[in-house]
C-alpha cells in the first residue's frame, strides 16, 4: 500500500464536488502555488485543490544535496532520460491521491492533475497512464518523461484528456524547445493539447493565471 503524501489543502475542503492535484517543482513544497488559488476564479465551483509535498531525496545535479523532489535529475540535459524509478514510485505517490479524492466523493471526471516544472513531468506521467478518465491534465514549464514507456502504457480512457501546457520563452531551467517538444509528441499520439507560451522565465504571471482560471471553469463548470 502506498503511503500517502503530506498536502497542503484549500478551497472546498470539506464540501468538494472537483479536485485540483497539483504538484510544485523541484525544491519547493506544497505551499508554493497555494496564493494563486484566490485569483483563479473558480470558487465558486466547489473545487478542492490539494499541493502534496514531494519527499526530501539526494539530487544528484544539486552534489546530492537532499531537497523535496519527485525524482533524482542526474544530468542537465533532459533529453536524457532520469531517475525512472523515482518517477514510477511518485506516479504511484499521486495515483493514491487520486484515489483519496475519490473516496472523499470526488469522481475521477473531476479530477484534475497538475503540475509545475518537474511536477508537470509526474502529473503527465500519472495522468495519462491513469485507468479512468480525467477531467484533464495541466503541465506548465515542463517536459515528458518515460516516453517510451508512455507509448506502451498509455491509458485508453485518457486517450482524448484534455491537456493544458504552458511554458516561458525566456525560460533558462527547462528550455522552451524542451516544452514544444513535449507538446509535439503529445499531439502525434492523438492527444489535443491547448498550448500557451508567455514571455517570462521559469515562473508563472498573471496571463498564464488568467488562462489557468479560464481553463478550470471550462473543465469543472458543469
Amino acid at each position: 500500500m502506498t503511503t500517502l503524501l503530506p498536502c497542503v489543502e484549500t478551497g472546498a475542503t470539506s464540501d468538494a464536488r472537483a479536485s485540483v492535484v497539483w504538484l510544485h517543482g523541484l525544491g519547493a513544497d506544497g505551499h508554493d502555488f497555494e496564493p494563486i488559488v484566490p485569483l483563479l476564479g473558480v470558487g465558486e465551483l466547489g473545487v478542492r485543490f490539494v499541493f502534496p509535498h514531494a519527499p526530501a531525496i539526494p539530487v544528484s545535479i544539486n552534489a546530492g544535496f537532499v531537497m523535496p523532489a519527485w525524482y533524482d535529475i542526474r544530468e542537465l540535459d533532459l533529453r536524457r532520460e532520469p531517475d525512472l524509478v523515482g518517477v514510477r514510485r511518485s506516479c504511484a505517490q499521486v495515483v493514491a491521491l487520486v484515489e483519496r479524492e475519490r473516496e472523499r466523493g470526488v469522481p475521477a471526471e473531476r479530477i484534475v492533475l497538475a503540475g509545475f516544472s518537474q511536477g508537470g513531468a509526474i502529473a503527465l506521467a500519472a495522468g495519462l497512464r491513469f485507468p479512468e478518465r480525467l477531467a484533464g491534465l495541466m503541465a506548465l514549464s515542463t517536459y515528458l518523461v518515460d516516453e517510451d514507456g508512455l507509448r506502451r502504457e498509455r491509458s485508453a480512457a485518457n486517450a482524448d484528456v484534455p491537456v493544458f501546457a504552458a511554458h516561458g520563452t525566456s525560460d533558462p531551467m527547462v528550455p522552451y524547445e524542451r516544452g514544444e517538444a513535449g507538446r509535439d509528441r503529445l499531439i502525434s499520439l492523438g492527444y489535443t493539447v491547448e498550448w500557451h507560451a508567455y514571455p517570462m522565465q521559469h515562473q508563472v504571471c498573471q496571463e498564464e493565471i488568467d488562462d489557468i482560471g479560464a481553463w478550470l471553469r471550462a473543465r469543472l463548470g458543469g
